[in-house]
């Protein structure tokens, strides 16, 4: 053992990471913090307190894998190892590499100061995976970093910090303690513990989320309707359609906004109703109508592609361009068709002559979704005054069937009684083929 330190001691001289690991690994160090005959040691104080100081010099100095493997020594050297990692853990000019090294080591120590120092962490730290690891590592801590959290929850002062930290532990444990708050006079204590609650399926929460939705503050409501959003197994118990519809009205968009995508997400018939009546009422402003559409895609039903049809006869172009956009990355295969007559429709009555950019998103979305139902149209685009509705013509009859395009791009161009305008839009169109061809 002596022996192994010495060679220890010598490699840390040379600065061989790798080599003192090895010799770290091979000293018994004895168990975790945590096991039940910790205590009895096998090496002395003053040999782990030597022990304790070569590996902080691999987590300070080594690459990646050399502190990886360091990191299992510590746990083995006991409680001397904490303040050491803390005092790395909290230096916010170290290296965040060692820092994340540091909280992740912590989580193998079941010790309240470490569960302190790791809740700080979470509350000052800008770091998004230095957050994701503290988070971690008060996770693996388990039952014994929600009893500290809990009792945080006590104080006014440290309420907020006690329930986002709570937040990070995804275990169902965290329930009890956060169902105590979300009564709280602070707007934030509640608006975050109805969005940790959100995570979890149980019964003690749904009566919560939806008492929530009438929060005198907007940040609450906001919340719950995201929360209920994500609970469309309710749908039989509580009629989440209903529950949803007042907070489309509400005074604040953001709680309007998260209601309609909620109810897209909710996806039934009822559902797409309520959401294209908020659609046709002139009081709602445009960046709800925006989200409104979107929230109907979602839905992604036959009656709520009709909607949208709907809309394109007396929406503002805006919106048009979004339903078009929207039907254009329709996945449902058995819904295609009905897009594709959708577009067909809006782009034979006219309506959108008169804006060049919604032109170019009609040909990319027919192209898009793949309807050879669209080729004539398309190649009816070719004959548009302006260029870029003509390229997007061409780009769209190429991605949607490019050999029989072309051959009914060939066929027309025989023909003497045709436009000239469409006439030049063809010549031009085979041309670009040739030159892809050429290219290829």
């Amino acid at each position: 053992m002596a022996n192994i330190l010495e060679q220890a001691h010598s490699a840390a001289k040379q600065k061989n990471w790798s080599l003192l690991n090895q010799c770290l690994q091979q000293l018994p160090l004895g168990k975790k913090v945590g096991d039940s005959d910790v205590d009895s040691q096998p090496l002395e104080d003053a040999d782990l307190e030597q022990v304790l100081n070569l590996a902080l010099n691999v987590l300070d100095a080594g690459d990646f894998q050399e502190r990886w493997d360091v990191a299992k020594v510590f746990p083995k050297l006991g409680a001397r190892a904490i303040a050491p990692l803390i005092e790395i853990l909290e230096d916010e000019e170290a290296d965040l590499e060692l820092r994340w090294f540091a909280a992740r080591i912590l989580g193998e120590f079941n010790d309240p100061v470490v569960v302190t120092s790791l809740v700080e962490l979470l509350g000052t730290s800008e770091d998004e995976e230095l957050i994701e690891m503290a988070a971690a590592a008060l996770t693996n801590l388990g039952a014994s970093a929600i009893d500290a959290l809990s009792k945080l929850l006590a104080q006014s002062e440290s309420r907020l910090l006690a329930v986002r930290s709570l937040s990070q532990i995804r275990r169902s444990e965290i329930i009890t303690p956060l169902l105590s708050v979300v009564h709280d006079q602070q707007v934030p204590v509640r608006s975050a513990a109805i969005e940790a609650l959100s995570s979890f399926h149980d019964s003690r929460i749904d009566p919560v989320l939806l008492d929530a939705l009438n929060d005198l503050a907007a940040p609450v409501r906001k919340e719950a309707a995201i929360a209920l959003g994500l609970r469309s197994d309710l749908q039989e118990k509580v009629d989440l359609v209903n529950s949803l519809k007042p907070l489309l009205f509400d005074l604040n968009l953001e709680v309007c906004s998260c209601a309609a995508i909620s109810l897209g997400r909710v996806g039934t018939n009822d559902a797409a109703l309520t959401l294209f009546e908020v659609l046709k009422s002139p009081a709602t402003p445009l960046p709800l109508q925006l989200i409104v559409v979107r929230a109907l895609g979602w839905v992604a039903t036959s009656g709520a592609l009709e909607y949208l049809r709907q809309a394109l006869s007396w929406a503002p172009v805006e919106v048009c361009q979004e339903i078009v956009t929207l039907l254009g990355r329709l996945e449902e295969p058995n819904l295609k068709p009905q897009a594709a007559e959708i577009l067909i429709e809006f782009l034979n009555s006219g309506d959108a002559a008169q804006e060049a950019s919604l032109k170019q998103s009609l040909a990319l979305a027919l192209g898009q979704l793949g309807e050879i139902a669209a080729l004539d149209q398309l190649i009816q685009l070719l004959a548009d005054s302006d260029a870029s509705v003509r390229l997007h013509a061409i780009a769209a009859l190429k991605n949607l069937a490019p050999e029989e395009a072309h051959r009914k791009l060939q066929q027309l161009a025989a023909n003497e009684q045709l436009a000239p305008a469409l006439k030049q839009g063809i010549a031009i169109a085979l041309q670009e083929w040739q030159l892809n061809e050429c290219n290829s």
